[in-house]
């Protein structure tokens, strides 16, 4: 699938039709989420024209072993770490990655679900999504 603006727009609109008084930003969000995935024709070794960058945001309850875990499984994907933000407070952390999929030896869908078992793991939350799905929702 080509992730063009003019995509994103459509699957948008798609999303605000069917989902009618229904519709909040965070559930078109992931109605176009769940519609590329299951798609399964998005892979982050085809060019989107676009973007073949990720946005991976996670928080919970800090504990041993978390920024390891998350960069472990993104290097055994061959995905490259380009940025990283990462913020503790008390007992509660916050982390925000940006992350180039060019390389990546999965698709979109196989490195979110195991970011959702290394979630399930650790007790914490993870959120994968395309940059592209990232900049164009908050347009909305």
């Amino acid at each position: 699938m080509t992730l063009s603006e003019e995509k994103i727009r459509e699957l948008t609109l798609k999303a605000i039709h069917e989902l009618g008084d229904k519709a909040t930003p965070a559930l078109v969000k992931e109605y176009i989420e769940k519609e590329i995935a299951s798609s399964g024709s998005y892979s982050g070794n085809v060019s989107t024209g676009t973007s073949n960058r990720v946005i991976l945001t996670s928080f919970g309850v800090n504990t041993t072993g978390i920024v390891s875990g998350i960069t472990k499984a993104l290097s055994d994907s061959k995905c490259d770490l380009l940025d990283i933000s990462q913020k503790i407070m008390q007992e509660f952390f916050t982390l925000i990655m940006i992350i180039d999929i060019s390389n990546m030896t999965n698709d979109l869908k196989e490195l979110q679900d195991i970011m959702n078992n290394i979630a399930s793991q650790l007790k914490i939350k993870i959120y994968l999504q395309h940059e592209d799905v990232f900049r164009f929702m908050h347009r909305i």
